[in-house]
């Protein structure tokens, strides 16, 4: 994990966060996503300098859609932002975690999460 992974992670392991149940470097079908909680179906992803890249944004943009597909929402925070405005990412995340439902296709069923 990066260190703005584990300093998020410090934070969300152990249902620290408000009760919810995170788990790390999760995988989701053909990918691996830096955090997902299932309870809520939420993926967090958090990216480095090289997703700024044109190729990488493309890249992040299908992986985006297939985890949407699956009636996942997926939320990102750039190192930078978890480094530096750790309360606020956590602030952010708390209110995507309480909102009435992150899921942007809240009728369609779990598939391909475990």
């Amino acid at each position: 994990m990066t260190p703005a992974e584990q300093l998020l992670w410090t934070k969300l392991r152990s249902k620290q966060c408000h009760s919810f149940k995170f788990r790390r470097q999760h995988a989701i079908g053909p990918f691996i996503v830096d955090f997902f909680c299932p309870e809520q179906l939420l993926v967090v992803e958090i990216d480095g300098d090289v997703h700024a890249e044109k190729t990488q944004r493309a890249k992040d943009l299908q992986r985006e859609k297939y985890l949407r597909s699956l009636g996942l929402q997926v939320i990102r925070y750039t190192n930078h932002e978890v480094l530096n405005n750790l309360d606020g990412v956590l602030e952010h995340l708390l209110a995507v975690l309480s909102s009435d439902s992150t899921s942007p296709y809240p009728s369609l069923q779990r598939r391909g999460i475990r």
